[in-house]
């Protein structure tokens, strides 16, 4: 027989734990969707508004990290895909305005955030590229081929692995449709 104080000690943590996953998670839902937003609008080059909604969203991860144990944030799945979109997104305005990619200050965000996050950039500085040259910016197509060339020679000395080492594969993949846009614009005489 199991004892009754103890098995009801075991159904108050998994309720409490249960609990604390659903707000979590709803919130993490929204910050991955606030921060799909920001990266929709970066890629509209409305800088302006991307800014003001990376503020809203950055407030909100500040406090859930007030609300909740930054390990137990880190054991969900869902916060740690909305942080990872975030970081994408303020590393993605960093890019796209031509600024150095720094560290987000005032958040407690693991390195796996920021390496994915990386990673995933190159997928939307492909995006980006492929907009700038649909509206006859040229020349932009190679800035942003040389920012991704730059981050992927920096991001081969981590030797990744697991889930990271695939988020790698495909930036290395994005990379050689940047090389392949520069090199048709090039063959075109295009500047």
């Amino acid at each position: 027989m199991i004892n009754q104080k103890f098995l009801n000690q075991l159904k108050a943590d998994y309720r409490d734990h249960e609990s604390e996953r659903r707000q979590i998670g709803a919130a993490a839902n929204n910050l991955l969707f606030a921060a799909k937003k920001i990266i929709f609008a970066l890629q509209r080059k409305e800088f302006a508004v991307a800014e003001k909604k990376l503020a809203e969203t950055k407030k909100t991860f500040q406090d859930l990290e007030k609300r909740f144990d930054l390990e137990r944030l880190n054991r969900e799945g869902s916060y740690r895909a909305a942080a990872e979109e975030y970081l994408e997104a303020q590393i993605f305005l960093a890019a796209a305005k031509g600024k150095t990619i720094v560290a987000e200050s005032g958040l407690n965000l693991d390195y796996e955030s920021y390496l994915g996050g990386l990673c995933d950039l190159i997928g939307e500085l492909v995006r980006y590229a492929t907009n700038q040259a649909a509206a006859g910016q040229f020349s932009v197509v190679n800035k942003i081929k040389e920012q991704a060339e730059t981050i992927m020679a920096q991001l081969v000395d981590f030797d990744l692995t697991g889930y990271l080492r695939t988020k790698y594969d495909q930036a290395r993949g994005h990379l050689r449709k940047l090389e392949q846009m520069a090199y048709e614009i090039r063959l075109r005489g295009e500047k």
